[in-house]
C-alpha cells in the first residue's frame, strides 16, 4: 500500500524556480567567485581531467586564444601571473589552446616541476582567461577574485549580467568586492562608481536604508556610466557616499550608514565626502583604478586631497547627468578620483564624449601666468609649506611662467562688474551656495521621496522615513527661504561667473592653450581631522570660499597630490604621514589641459602617482586593516 503527499502551491497559478547566483569557492588559499552566466561550451570527456581538483563538479581550467607553441606557454602563464589578480599558476593544469590539435598534450614545466595538460580549443569567442568548467555539461564559467573589503567602502558588489544589466554579487566572504578575470577588451581594469548613479538591475540607496527599502530595482542606466561601460569598464560595484550627497563628517553625521575608512595616516582620518567610498577604494586597493564620484561642493576634491589622489570637478555641464541624484542641477559635476594620471584623460575622453578636447596628441602651449590664493611663502609657515611653495616654483619652470598672489576679495572690490553696487564678494555668495543645495534638494529629492513614503505602505500612515542630521539641517534652511530665493541666487551666481570667466580666467582661443591662466589653492594640508570626535549639530555651509570658486564659474577644478607631511598622530601617538594636495583651476572648457598637465607633470617627477596604502609614496600597511587582523578577523591586503 502506498499514499501520496500532495502539498499545495501557495503561490497560485506559479511553479517553483530554482535559480543559480554563482558559487563560492576558496583554490589554494585563495577566494574565488564562479559567476552563474556561461561564456561558452567546450566538447570534453568526462574523464579526460581525473587529475584536476573538482568542486560540485567544476574544474579550473584556462583558456589561451593566443595561437602559440607549447614552448611559449610558461612564459606566458608567467606574464599572466604578473599582470592579473586572478590567475594563479594552478588554474593551468588543464590549458584549452588555439590551435591545438590531436589528443591532450602533457606539457611539463622543467623550472617548477609542473605539467599542464594541453586541449584543444574549438570555440574562438571564448576570452582567454581563468575559468571553472561544469564537466557535466562541458560549460564554462567566467571566474571572480574576491577580496575583503575592508576600508567599508563598497555599498554592494556588482555583476554584470549577459543582457547587460546588473545584480548584486552572491558571495560568502565578508564585505566582497570582485575583481573580474583580466584578459579581456578593457579601458581600465576596473571601475566603480558612488550610490547616486543609477544601473539598470541595481537599487540605490543614496545613503539611506529607507530610500533602498522603498525603491525597486533601476530599469535604466544613466548615461554617465553606460558610457564607460560601452568603453570595456568592469562595473565591480557601488559605493558609499554621504547621505543624499551632502557634506558629513565621519562618526558625527553617518547614522543609516558607517563611513568608509580612509588608509593614510594612522587610518582613522576623515575620509572627506560626498563621495567617500570613491575615494577610500582607489586609496586602498591596487586592483582598482577608477571611480566615479559626484562634486557640487567638492565631493571629489574633498575626497582627493585628504586621501592622496588625483580627481577632477569637470566645467559644468559637459558630462550627462540623467538618471543621478541631484543635490543642485546648478552645480552638480560628475568626475574622477584616480591614481595614474595616465589614465585620467583617457577616463574623461569617454565620460565627456564629444564634450571634452584631449591633448593626447598635441604639444600643449600651457598659461604663463600662475595665480595663488592663500597660499604660504615661509616654508617655515607650517609642514606643508616647503612642498606647497618648492610645488609652484616647479610648476613655473616647468611651463616658463610667473606667479601672482591673487586676492579673489581685493580682484572684486577693484573691478566688480557694476551690477553688484558695493556688495562685497562674501555678501554676494555667503549663502548662495546654501541655497541652491538646500532648495533643489528639497523639490527634487524631498518632496517626491516624502510623499512616495508615506503612499507606499498604509502602515506608515503618514509617518515620515529617517533622514540624517546633515541633509535635515540643510532642508530646514531652504524651508526657511521664500521661493524668490532661488532666483537670487541664481543672479549672484551667474554675476561672479561672468565677472571670473572674463577678468580671472579667461579662455584662449588656441586649443593648444585654451585657458589664460592657472589658479591654485590648497587642497590638503596634511592636517589631521580624526573621526572619533564628537561635533555640535550640522548646519548650513554658509560662506564663500575657494573651494566654491568652481562651483560658482562653471570651471574645471582638479587635485594634484604633491606629497605628505610627518605629524604625531593623536590616534596612535606615533609619527605618521599625511598627504598634502593642490587645486588647480583653469578657464571654463579646459579640463583636458588639466589632465594632460598632471601626466607631462607626473612624467617629469614632480607629481608623485600615488601608492595604495598609509604612505602615497611607499603604500605599506594599513593601521585599521593590521589591527583587525590582530583581533583575529582575516583581511587580504592588495598593495
Amino acid at each position: 500500500m502506498s499514499a501520496t503527499l500532495l502539498i499545495p502551491n501557495t503561490i497560485s497559478g506559479t511553479s517553483s524556480q530554482l535559480v543559480s547566483t554563482g558559487l563560492s569557492v576558496m583554490f589554494n588559499d585563495v577566494y574565488y567567485y564562479i559567476s552563474p552566466f556561461s561564456s561558452g561550451k567546450l566538447a570534453i570527456s568526462p574523464t579526460s581531467l581525473s587529475s584536476v581538483p573538482s568542486v560540485y563538479g567544476f574544474k579550473p581550467v584556462t583558456v589561451v586564444q593566443k595561437a602559440v607553441r607549447l614552448s611559449g606557454i610558461p612564459s606566458l602563464l608567467s606574464n599572466w601571473t604578473s599582470i592579473d589578480d586572478v590567475f594563479q599558476p594552478a588554474f593551468a593544469e588543464a590549458i584549452f589552446l588555439a590551435g591545438a590539435v590531436g589528443f591532450p598534450i602533457t606539457k611539463r614545466d622543467a623550472a617548477d616541476r609542473s605539467s599542464s595538460m594541453v586541449l584543444p580549443l574549438g570555440d574562438p569567442t571564448i576570452p582567454s582567461g581563468s575559468y571553472f568548467l561544469e564537466m557535466a555539461t562541458g560549460s564554462l564559467y567566467p571566474v571572480y577574485r574576491l577580496y575583503d573589503d575592508f576600508a567599508g567602502s563598497f555599498t554592494e558588489a556588482l555583476l554584470q549580467t549577459p543582457g547587460g544589466t546588473f545584480q548584486p554579487l552572491s558571495a560568502q566572504i565578508p564585505a566582497p568586492h570582485p575583481s573580474p578575470s583580466a584578459f579581456r577588451p578593457l579601458l581600465y581594469q576596473d571601475s566603480r562608481y558612488a550610490d547616486i548613479y543609477q544601473l539598470a538591475g541595481v537599487k540605490n540607496s543614496n545613503g539611506n536604508r529607507a530610500w533602498y527599502n522603498l525603491y525597486p530595482v533601476n530599469e535604466v542606466t544613466g548615461t554617465a556610466v553606460q558610457r564607460l561601460i560601452h568603453a570595456g569598464a568592469q562595473i565591480v560595484g557601488s559605493q558609499k557616499a554621504s547621505q543624499f550627497a551632502n557634506g558629513e563628517e565621519a562618526t558625527a553625521d553617518w547614522v543609516d550608514y558607517h563611513s568608509p575608512f580612509n588608509p593614510r595616516g594612522d587610518g582613522y582620518q576623515d575620509p572627506s565626502s560626498s563621495s567617500s567610498g570613491a575615494g577610500t577604494s582607489i586609496a586602498s586597493y591596487e586592483g582598482l583604478d577608477v571611480s566615479l564620484g559626484s562634486d557640487t561642493g567638492g565631493s571629489i576634491r574633498g575626497p582627493a586631497g585628504v586621501q592622496g589622489l588625483f580627481g577632477n570637478r569637470p566645467s559644468h555641464g559637459l558630462v550627462p547627468l540623467d538618471h543621478v541624484m541631484p543635490l543642485s542641477t546648478a552645480l552638480d559635476t560628475s568626475g574622477f578620483l584616480i591614481r595614474d594620471p595616465a589614465l585620467w584623460d583617457i577616463a574623461n575622453s569617454v565620460l565627456y564624449g564629444d564634450n571634452y578636447t584631449s591633448l593626447a596628441d598635441v604639444t600643449p602651449k600651457y598659461p604663463k601666468t600662475i595665480y595663488t590664493v592663500s597660499f604660504p611663502t615661509n616654508p617655515s609657515s607650517s609642514l606643508a609649506a616647503p612642498i606647497l611653495i618648492d610645488f609652484v616654483d616647479a610648476l613655473a619652470s616647468f611651463v616658463g611662467g610667473t606667479v601672482t598672489a591673487l586676492s579673489l576679495s581685493d580682484a572684486w572690490t577693484a573691478g566688480a562688474p557694476p551690477a553688484a553696487g558695493n556688495t562685497t564678494l562674501s555678501q554676494l555668495l555667503n549663502i548662495t551656495y546654501a541655497t541652491f543645495i538646500s532648495k533643489e534638494q528639497i523639490a527634487l529629492v524631498r518632496e517626491p521621496f516624502y510623499a512616495d513614503y508615506a503612499a507606499r505602505f498604509s502602515v506608515h500612515d503618514g509617518r515620515r522615513p529617517f533622514v540624517d542630521p546633515a541633509p535635515l539641517s540643510r532642508w530646514a534652511f531652504g524651508d526657511s527661504l521664500p521661493d524668490s530665493a532661488l532666483d537670487a541666487a541664481i543672479s549672484n551666481k551667474t554675476l561672479f561667473m561672468d565677472w571670473f570667466n572674463t577678468q580671472i580666467l579667461p579662455p584662449v582661443n588656441d586649443p593648444a592653450q585654451c585657458s589664460s591662466g592657472l589658479l591654485l589653492y590648497i587642497g590638503s594640508s596634511g592636517s589631521q581631522n580624526p573621526r572619533n570626535q564628537y561635533f555640535s549639530a550640522p548646519s548650513p555651509p554658509f560662506g564663500f570660499s575657494t573651494g566654491r570658486v568652481s562651483g560658482m564659474a562653471e570651471c574645471p577644478d582638479s587635485v594634484y597630490t604633491l606629497g605628505q607631511v610627518s605629524e604625531n598622530s593623536s590616534i596612535t601617538g606615533h609619527e605618521e604621514w599625511f598627504p598634502v594636495a593642490v587645486d588647480i583651476l583653469a578657464a571654463k572648457g579646459c579640463d583636458g589641459l588639466l589632465a594632460r598637465l598632471a601626466k607631462d607633470l607626473a612624467a617629469a617627477g614632480i607629481l608623485p602617482v600615488p601608492e595604495v596604502g598609509g604612505s602615497i609614496y611607499t603604500g605599506g600597511d594599513i593601521l585599521m586593516k593590521r589591527r583587525a587582523e590582530e583581533k583575529g578577523l582575516r583581511m587580504r591586503y592588495i598593495g
